[in-house]
């Protein structure tokens, strides 16, 4: 029941995402960005040095740039490690255990470690708003704009899009900065939240978007 091995596969594009069904309009005095599980355990399935990874961690990268430069929070989602029988509940039926407790498993990949100023969640079911301060953290700071980042698309990614939509923030979910099991479930999960519960682009469409709203407001 552990995370399977995952064979490399192309990062979606412009091309062929799928239709929007909402166009919303991303504003960095608005949004917070979350950087979710994108920890050592769960990465350490992909291929390194291969799409979608690399493109994964280069296009989050891009987007923390962003995102210091223009004020928006940036907050990161991780399960911790060696849990209980009890804490796991249900997901131990479908995963097994989860990250055990060797050293470094459930800490954040040093490429993408969270900076001094960065938020940390620790994570406890699929969605990063159960259980945790995401909420809260957005109320306390105006926000009600998520751009959703991180592994896996088709599971906590989409769950935590769904929660937020459901609470009446608008999500942006980036096509090219997750990553999943597969092609198919990474095109699921685009497809789904296109259609029911987010805006979907790409990590250069979101940058430039953002860029823009700040610019006029500077004006």
């Amino acid at each position: 029941m552990a995370i399977p091995a995952i064979a490399p596969y192309p990062m979606p594009g412009e091309e062929g995402l799928p239709e929007n069904r909402v166009e919303w309009t991303p504003d960095p005095r608005r949004a917070l960005l979350l950087v979710h599980d994108m920890q050592n355990y769960f990465v350490s399935a992909f291929t390194q040095g291969a799409s979608p990874m690399s493109d994964l961690v280069a296009n989050v990268s891009a987007l923390r740039e962003t995102a210091g430069r223009l004020g928006v929070p940036v907050v990161y989602s991780a399960q911790p490690g060696g849990q209980t029988r009890t804490q796991r509940g249900l997901l131990q039926d479908f995963w097994g255990a989860g990250i055990g407790p060797e050293p470094g498993a459930q800490e954040i990949i040093p490429a993408l470690a969270p900076g001094p100023g960065d938020v940390h969640l620790v994570k406890w079911r699929y969605s990063a708003f159960h259980r945790t301060r995401l909420r809260e953290l957005m109320t306390e700071t105006g926000r009600d704009q998520l751009v959703v980042t991180g592994i896996y698309a088709h599971i906590g990614c989409l769950m935590t899009a769904c929660d937020a939509f459901m609470s009446d923030t608008q999500v942006f979910f980036v096509a090219d900065a997750v990553a999943d099991f597969s092609a198919e479930h990474h095109g699921m999960a685009l497809t789904y939240a296109a259609e029911r519960c987010a805006m979907v682009l790409t990590t250069r469409r979101l940058n430039e978007r953002l860029t823009t709203a700040a610019t006029v407001v500077a004006r």
